[in-house]
C-alpha cells in the first residue's frame, strides 16, 4: 500500500476530487507546456455535472489563466477509467492542438494520467489489508501506529504534526466564523451557534453539541474554500479532527498520542483507498464519510486504550453502518447534506469506538469484507447517486426550487 502522505493532503476546499485534483492536474500539464499560447480543458462525467458548485473551473483557471483557457462541460460523457475525467489540450496560435492529455481525479486530491493505466503508486506498506496487519500485530505485539512508523520511518511524525496543526487551525477558524457560505443556496454557518449553545447546555446534550460544532466548523471552512486536510477527502474533512479534538478536551491525551491516533486513522483510510475507494463519484458518500467515520472510530478507540482487535472492530462498524450512503450534493455544492453529515458521522465514530471498547473485539464480519462490500455497493449505485447532483436530495431540492419559481415564490 502507498504512504499515508498520499491520504492526508493539505489544500483548499471545497472538494479534493473536484478542486484539488483538477488543480494538480492543471499544474502537471502546464509544466509540460509552459509556453503554449492557449489551453482547452474538457470536463467529463461527475466533474462536469457538479464542477460549477465544486469550483472545478475556478481551480483550473487559477493555474492555466483565464485569458488563455476555455473550459468545456460534458456531463453526459464518462471516460472509461473513472467518473472524474478531464482532458487538457495545449493550443497553438491558430487553435490547433500541440499536446493532449487525459487524466482522472480519483479521490482525495490524487491524479492519475490515462497513460498510466492502473499502475500502482510507490508501495510503502508490505501487507495488503487490515486482516494481515492485525494478525502481524497480534503475533509481534506491535500496535498499528508502530507498524506505520516501521514502514514510513520516524520522519512521519513531523508530517503528522503538521497535519494535526492544520486540522486544529481549520477547526478554530470555523468555530469563530459567522455569516453565509458562498454559493447559490445562501446557507448560514452554524458551528459558532452550536458551540456557544453546547457550552451552556447540560451534560446530556454537551457531547452532541460540541462534537457537532467541531465537525461542522471544519466542514464549513471547507465549503468556504478554506485550508483543510483531506481525511480522507475534503467533503469528509471534519470527522477525524472533530473526534480527536473532543477527546483532547475530555481525555487529555498527550500530543504524541494524538499523532499515534492520526497514524492509525491514516492506515485505516489507506487500506480503504487501496482495496475499495474514497471517491464519492465512484462509490457515493459511503467512500467519503463512511471511510472518515471508520478512520475516526479507530483513532478514538486507540486513544481510549483499545486493543488492535477492538480498533479493527470500531473501524468495521464505522464503515459498515454507512454502506449505501449516496452522494447527492444540493446544487453541486459541498454544503447540503455534507456539512451536517460530518457532524453525524463524528458522533457515530465516538459511539462505535465506545461500543468496540465495551466488547472483547470479536465480531462476525471482518473490516476487509466491509471494504469489498462498500466498493461493490458503490458500483451498483446508479450514477445519479454518485456526485452528479441529478438524484436524491439534489433532485428534490432542485424540483422544489423550480416549482417555487414557476409559482412566483422566492
Amino acid at each position: 500500500m502507498e504512504s499515508i502522505r498520499e491520504l492526508f493532503r493539505i489544500g483548499v476546499g471545497p472538494s479534493s476530487s473536484h478542486t484539488m485534483g483538477p488543480k494538480k492536474a492543471a499544474e502537471m500539464f502546464l509544466e509540460k507546456n509552459p509556453e503554449a499560447p492557449a489551453f482547452r480543458v474538457t470536463l467529463f462525467g461527475s466533474l462536469a455535472a457538479t464542477g460549477k458548485g465544486h469550483l472545478t473551473d475556478w481551480a483550473v483557471l487559477q493555474v492555466l489563466g483565464e485569458e488563455r483557457t476555455s473550459v468545456l462541460w460534458k456531463p453526459e460523457v464518462e471516460l472509461p477509467e473513472h467518473p472524474n475525467g478531464l482532458q487538457f489540450e495545449a493550443l497553438d496560435a491558430n487553435g490547433q492542438p500541440l499536446d493532449t492529455w487525459q487524466a482522472y481525479s480519483v479521490g482525495g486530491g490524487a491524479v492519475r494520467g490515462a497513460d498510466q493505466g492502473h499502475q500502482p503508486p510507490e508501495q510503502v506498506y508490505d501487507l495488503p489489508d487490515l486482516t494481515a496487519i492485525m494478525e502481524m500485530c497480534l503475533q509481534t505485539g506491535l500496535t498499528y501506529w508502530e507498524y506505520v512508523e516501521r514502514c514510513e520511518g520516524p520522519e512521519i511524525w513531523d508530517f503528522l504534526a503538521e497535519i494535526w496543526q492544520t486540522m486544529e487551525d481549520a477547526l478554530q477558524r470555523g468555530l469563530s466564523a459567522q455569516g453565509v457560505l458562498p454559493g447559490s443556496i445562501g446557507l448560514k454557518r452554524q458551528a459558532w451557534s452550536y458551540y456557544k449553545k453546547a457550552k451552556l447546555s447540560g451534560p446530556d446534550i454537551r457531547q452532541t453539541g460540541l462534537v457537532t460544532a467541531y465537525a461542522m466548523a471544519v466542514a464549513e471552512e471547507n465549503a468556504a474554500g478554506g485550508v483543510v486536510v483531506t481525511a480522507p477527502t475534503c467533503g469528509a474533512s471534519g470527522i477525524v479532527p472533530a473526534t480527536l479534538h473532543y477527546l483532547l478536551q475530555t481525555q487529555d491525551p498527550t500530543h504524541a498520542e494524538i499523532l499515534h491516533a492520526l497514524a492509525t486513522a491514516g492506515l485505516i483510510g489507506t487500506v480503504i483507498k487501496q482495496n475499495g475507494s474514497i471517491s464519492g463519484a465512484e462509490v457515493g458518500c459511503q467512500g467519503e464519510v463512511g471511510s472518515a467515520c471508520a478512520m475516526a472510530a479507530a483513532a478514538a478507540t486507540q486513544i481510549m486504550g483499545g486493543s488492535v482487535r477492538q480498533i479493527e472492530y470500531a473501524a468495521e462498524m464505522g464503515l459498515e453502518h454507512h454502506l449505501g450512503l449516496t452522494c447527492d450534493p444540493v446544487d453541486g455544492l459541498v454544503q447540503i447534506p455534507c456539512i451536517e453529515r460530518n457532524g453525524c458521522a463524528a458522533l457515530r465514530a465516538l459511539s462505535r469506538a465506545q461500543m468496540a471498547f465495551l466488547s472483547d473485539g470479536s465480531h462476525r464480519i471482518p473490516f476487509d469484507e466491509v471494504v469489498q462490500v462498500m466498493r461493490q455497493t458503490g458500483h451498483d449505485l446508479p450514477s445519479l447517486y454518485r456526485e452528479t447532483s441529478t438524484g436524491g436530495l439534489a433532485k428534490a431540492y432542485g424540483d422544489r426550487m423550480r416549482r417555487g419559481l414557476q409559482q412566483g415564490g422566492c
